[in-house]
């Protein structure tokens, strides 16, 4: 168990420190500079001629200079003494008066009382003053001043938590659909929030802590509010970034301040946002007066403490849970472990119609439809979708939004808009017709291909020139071996159609290539679909929330024969969509030629006329050949 760290008691060296630098920068700058500018500097010859002018109203000889000022004026002069026999009698007979007081002369004692002491007493009675009401703030008198708390009077060291108290319009488990599973998981906690009696009755006690784990734009932080709302108790909202300040001690005093309030508005929910800002692995290194880590010592004491968080639930979310300190994971603070995932088909539907309440629809808008086409987004980017719709209705001049519009919305959000002053060659034209078609051909003549649903040829702001789509039929949570084959088939259609129709290649399969190359190697070192490793793992993933990066777990020598074997299963599905295309040439070139003058055609309309062809093909071979035979 953690000890709770003490707070440290920095005395007011700072605050005097600082004092005593604007003394010094006072006394040695400023005032010297200051009397240098009331007392000018002459020569004796200047003087000698003001005094036989007789022009010397007050005069006063010391040990090594003379200083007068000049009638009608208060500019105080000075020369160096000269040896000069007559010149008191001269001056006297100019009338000067002999004075001894030209410049006031302060004591040492009260020059050193009021450019030192006083200064000093003045400093110390603000410092007095600040420090008390910062004691004041924090409600200590323990807490010293630019110590771990001593910044609580300016709003430093203090939690700047977002409170959301019970409201009626908060929201619900209902604003919440595609996460089914996650909501049943998170209602048992609603359900002690409510009644907690009857979970005390039989000696069961709720999690300290539930950690939401999930992609990006999943929803993680929907459901923590979801599970305030549907409570009606106070929620607090924070990010873990913002534990994390310049000072040393700022994050745990935090920490220690959030969870006071938490107790106090008791029972209430605590949500921390990405939690692995303050929450990663701590390193064995000699350095342990890190902020992050003292951070994270004082929330392993707050939710492990001697005195119970009794009705305060802590939620937090993070799509890196490989990273966090397997103390905070640990039995006893975050004790479940929600997983928010990529919603399946039935929860993007779900997701679209709620997110489509806050817009106007057609009534004939099938949502299975689109929620087929955006196979893979996430809930954020499903509403995203919907509002596309409706801004893309709004430009159109329409009162609401259509079917079209979320279709176009969901190419919006995967390809980026239509670029309209992009005009390409018709040569560019053509191979881009040839590349898309390629694509659909190659996909359409395989068993386990996805349908074609659009083919388009319309350059996007994504640099695409133009895309292929497919959509999955229903859910599909397997993948065979078989229908990885055919995707990368169907991936490198394109760059063969181009070899087929032009005997050439172009720059436009770079992505083409890189996703078959990744897909390829995917088979090879994480599926075990390989004929020369077999059911081996030869690369581990990390960060699978985010991009799943992957680094080999296997020799030099392995490596150079997964690349080989990467090329060959490339290549050979290189060679497959080739003998496609070339016994299916005609068709290519209708289909092509059908594009290029369209731009943009319709799943139905590409199997149209290649159905169509191939019964051109069946009915006009039979009377040339019986004429052949006549």
């Amino acid at each position: 168990m953690v000890d709770e760290q003490k707070e440290p008691k920095t005395p007011l060296i700072t605050f005097y420190l600082i004092a005593l630098a604007i003394i010094l920068c006072l006394n040695f700058i400023l005032v010297p500079f200051m009397n240098h500018q009331t007392i000018e500097d002459v020569d004796y010859g200047t003087f000698m001629t003001e005094t036989d002018n007789k022009n010397i109203d007050e005069v006063e000889i010391m040990t090594n200079k003379i200083r007068y000022t000049l009638k009608g004026s208060d500019q105080v002069y000075q020369t160096g003494l000269m040896e000069d026999a007559g010149l008191v009698e001269r001056l006297h007979e100019s009338g000067a008066k002999f004075s001894s007081e030209i410049v006031e002369q302060t004591s040492p004692f009260l020059s050193f009382v009021l450019y030192w002491i006083l200064p000093i007493v003045i400093f110390s009675i603000i410092g007095y003053f600040l420090r008390k009401q910062m004691m004041k703030s924090l409600g200590g008198e323990n807490s010293m001043m630019f110590g771990a708390d001593g910044f609580g009077g300016l709003g430093m060291g203090k939690s700047n938590a977002r409170v959301y108290v019970k409201s009626s319009d908060g929201i619900k488990f209902s604003d919440v659909a595609g996460e089914e599973e996650a909501k049943e998981n998170l209602a048992e906690i609603v359900n002690y929030l409510h009644d907690p009696e009857k979970y005390r009755e039989i000696g069961a006690s709720m999690p300290k802590g539930v950690l939401l784990v999930g992609p990006p734009g999943t929803g993680k932080t929907m459901l923590a509010k979801a599970v305030a709302g549907e409570a009606n108790v106070p929620f607090f909202s924070m990010s873990g970034s913002e534990f994390v300040e310049m000072f040393v001690g700022m994050g745990a005093s935090k920490v220690r301040d959030l969870f006071k309030q938490a107790k106090e508005k008791a029972p209430c929910i605590v949500f921390i946002d990405e939690i692995d800002a303050i929450g990663k692995k701590r390193e064995g290194g000699l350095s342990t007066n890190d902020e992050r880590e003292q951070t994270l010592n004082q929330l392993l004491t707050e939710m492990d403490g001697f005195e119970g968080n009794n009705g305060v639930i802590i939620l937090a979310a993070t799509n890196r849970p490989e990273s966090l300190d397997p103390a905070l994971t640990r039995p006893g603070r975050f004790d479940r472990r929600v997983p928010v995932e990529l919603p399946d088909l039935k929860g993007r539907e779900d997701i679209l119609k709620v997110h489509a309440k806050k817009i106007k629809y057609a009534d004939n808008v099938d949502f299975n439809k689109v929620a087929r086409m955006a196979a893979g987004a996430s809930g954020a980017e499903l509403a995203n979708i919907v509002n596309e719709a409706a801004l893309r209705a709004v430009r159109d001049g329409r009162k609401f939004a259509t079917e079209a519009d979320l279709e176009e919305s969901i190419e919006v959000v995967i390809a980026g808009y239509q670029k309209k002053n992009a005009i390409l060659s018709n040569k560019e034209k053509l191979v881009v017709s040839y590349h898309e078609v390629g694509h659909a051909l190659v996909a359409a003549k395989q068993k386990h291909s996805e349908p074609v649903q659009k083919i388009t040829i319309i350059p996007r702001t994504s640099g695409a020139l133009g895309y292929t789509m497919q959509v999955e039929e229903g859910n599909h949570y397997l993948v065979s071996r078989e229908e990885l084959l055919d995707q990368i088939a169907t991936l490198t259609g394109g760059r063969a159609a181009e070899e087929v129709e032009f005997g050439s290649i172009s720059t436009g399969a770079s992505n083409d290539i890189e996703k078959a190359t990744k897909l390829a190697r995917e088979m090879i070192t994480r599926y075990g679909m390989s004929d020369d490793f077999g059911m081996v793992a030869l690369e581990t993933v990390t960060n699978q929330y985010l991009g799943g990066d992957a680094s080999l777990a296997c020799s030099p020598d392995t490596q150079t024969k997964i690349d080989e074997a990467v090329v060959a299963l490339v290549e050979k599905q290189h060679q497959k969509a080739l003998d496609i295309l070339k016994e299916n040439k005609p068709k290519l070139d209708e289909i092509a030629k059908f594009l290029y003058e369209k731009e943009t055609i319709t799943g139905e309309e590409f199997m149209k006329i290649l159905e169509a062809k191939e019964e051109a093909l069946t009915t006009s071979e039979a009377p040339t050949t019986e004429g052949s035979e006549a």
